[in-house]
C-alpha cells in the first residue's frame, strides 16, 4: 500500500493536501443548510459535516470553517437562531455544488441555481424544494476547536419532514429510496446503495438480517 507520513502530507501543495485528507476518512453526509439573514436574504450552502449527536433529545451538529473570513451560514444562525438541513438527491448535485461559490451576503444562492425555496406553516426559514428529508433546527451551543480555528455548532431538531415512502415500520428511514447522495472528499458525489440491515449486535451471536423485503 502507498504510505504518506504526517510530514509528507504537510509538505504537499494545498490542493493535493485538501483532496487527500478530505477523502481519506470515507463517505460523508451531503446536505444543504439554509439560513436567513436578519435583512431577509436566504442563504443556502452545501455541507458535508452534518452529523447525529443524540436522539434523546434529538440533536445534530456541523463544523464551520475558520471565522477569519465571512461565513454567512454561521452569521445568520447566530443572529436568527434557526436553520434548515436538507438532504441532497442525485438530480440536485450540480446546483448543490454551486452553492459553495463565494457570493456576496446580499445575494441568495437560490437566485444563482435552480434550487427553489419551500416554506412550511409558520416556519420563517425556507427548506429546499424536492429534498426528501428536511430538518428544522435551533441553535443550541458551539465549541471552538483551537487546533484548526473551526467551530463545532450544536443544534436541536425542532421539526423533521420526510417523504413517507422512506419510513419503515420501525421508523428507520431508507435514504437510497430517494436517491440521497453522499460526498467523497470535497467535490466527489456518490449514490449509496443499501446492502443490508443487521440486528443489534450481541457477544458470540451471529447477526441476522432485519431488512424488510
Amino acid at each position: 500500500m502507498k504510505n504518506f507520513t504526517k510530514e509528507d502530507i504537510n509538505e504537499m501543495d494545498k490542493i493535493r493536501r485538501l483532496n487527500l485528507v478530505n477523502s481519506c476518512t470515507g463517505y460523508k453526509s451531503a446536505n444543504l443548510i439554509v439560513t436567513k439573514s436578519i435583512s431577509g436574504v436566504s442563504n443556502v450552502a452545501v455541507f458535508s459535516s452534518v452529523t447525529h449527536i443524540g436522539s434523546n433529545p434529538p440533536m445534530i451538529s456541523f463544523i464551520t470553517r475558520p471565522l477569519s473570513v465571512r461565513r454567512d451560514t454561521y452569521t445568520n444562525i447566530k443572529e436568527v437562531g434557526y436553520f434548515t438541513v436538507n438532504h441532497i438527491t442525485e438530480n440536485m448535485i450540480a446546483a448543490a455544488h454551486h452553492t459553495s461559490a463565494n457570493y456576496d451576503e446580499t445575494i441568495s444562492e437560490f437566485d444563482k441555481t435552480d434550487l427553489v425555496e419551500e416554506y412550511k406553516d409558520d416556519i420563517l426559514i425556507p427548506f429546499v424544494t424536492g429534498s426528501p428529508v428536511q430538518l428544522y433546527c435551533k441553535y443550541l451551543n458551539e465549541y471552538y476547536i483551537k487546533e484548526n480555528d473551526t467551530v463545532h455548532v450544536i443544534a436541536s431538531i425542532e421539526n423533521l419532514f420526510f417523504n413517507e415512502e422512506l419510513l419503515h415500520k420501525d421508523y428507520w428511514l431508507q435514504l437510497d429510496k430517494a436517491n440521497v447522495i453522499a460526498i467523497n472528499g470535497l467535490d466527489g458525489y456518490a449514490l449509496p446503495k443499501l446492502m443490508d440491515r443487521l440486528e443489534y449486535a450481541r457477544p458470540d451471536v451471529e447477526g441476522k438480517s432485519i431488512l424488510e423485503k
